[in-house]
């Protein structure tokens, strides 16, 4: 059986001037003349990957592709166009795109993730929705800092990572103190690893760490108000947040630490510098 989007091995069926057949006397496929290795003969098995060409015909090569169908790899846009985009995945014949499987706006020169799928014209296509085939055996534990790309996004649940390109987890939508963007890459902190092994991510250190972050800005803050913060203790989460891109709960802590440390002081409410 001959499986397109995949390796596999398959016996020579006949030579013609231009390459060798290859499969079984009811379905062939040709491998032309200049991927055909040297001394090899009718009755020989090969190991060629199966795609369509130019033509959209079925054919071999014994070139080794980038991603295959079942896996995900980070590729580059090789061209945009009007149905969709064009990766460069090792094969002469670049990867297709289509502009309703990607999850941004990219551009030539862009590295994205993507997973392979047979479309409905039995065509090899390509997707950025690679949430199902992510990886859930990262070697990762709690504490420890990875880098990550987001390759989607979730107004319910947050930002959905692809951790060193190929381990499922997300940024919970508590944890976004910053704007992030679909495409970065950014570096984060393990918060948890999930029973089925997927994990989430935090994007501030650890909590005595962050804590003196979080004071230093807000001291910052105060010097650019002139001594005086635009929130309170009482103000909500969303403003706390667009003040100083951090949440409440961290707030809180920071204002703790600084008024032990006599840097300001609360007058009915109003937080000022010392």
């Amino acid at each position: 059986m001959i499986k397109l989007g995949e390796k596999q091995e398959l016996k020579i069926v006949k030579e013609v001037d231009f390459g060798v057949y290859l499969g079984s006397e009811e379905k062939q496929v040709l491998l032309p003349k200049k991927q055909v290795p040297a001394g090899i003969q009718p009755g020989d098995a090969i190991e060629v990957f199966i795609y369509r060409d130019s033509m959209d015909r079925m054919i071999a090569t014994t070139n080794e592709p980038l991603v295959m169908v079942g896996e995900t790899a980070l590729l580059t846009v090789a061209q945009t166009g009007k149905n969709g985009a064009f990766l460069d995945w090792g094969l002469e014949k670049d990867l297709f795109l289509p502009f309703k499987e990607q999850t941004y706006k990219i551009k030539n020169g862009d590295q994205v993730i993507v997973t392979l799928y047979i479309d409905k014209s039995e065509r090899i296509c390509s997707t950025m929705k690679v949430y199902h085939q992510l990886r859930k055996d990262s070697p990762y534990k709690k504490g420890d800092v990875v880098q990550g790309r987001i390759y989607d996004k979730s107004d319910n649940f947050g930002m959905f990572v692809a951790v060193d390109d190929q381990y499922s987890a997300l940024i919970p939508k508590h944890e976004m103190v910053k704007e992030l963007k679909v495409g970065m890459v950014i570096e984060g902190r393990i918060a948890n690893v999930k029973e089925d092994g997927k994990l989430d991510l935090s994007l501030r250190a650890k909590i005595p760490q962050q804590m003196s972050e979080d004071a230093a800005a807000i001291l910052e803050a105060l010097k650019e108000y002139n001594g005086v913060l635009p929130v309170t203790e009482k103000s909500t989460p969303e403003k706390i947040k667009d003040e100083l891109s951090m949440s409440k709960a961290a707030f809180k802590r920071a204002i703790g630490k600084l008024l032990k440390e006599e840097e300001i002081h609360i007058v009915e409410g109003v937080i000022k510098k010392l």
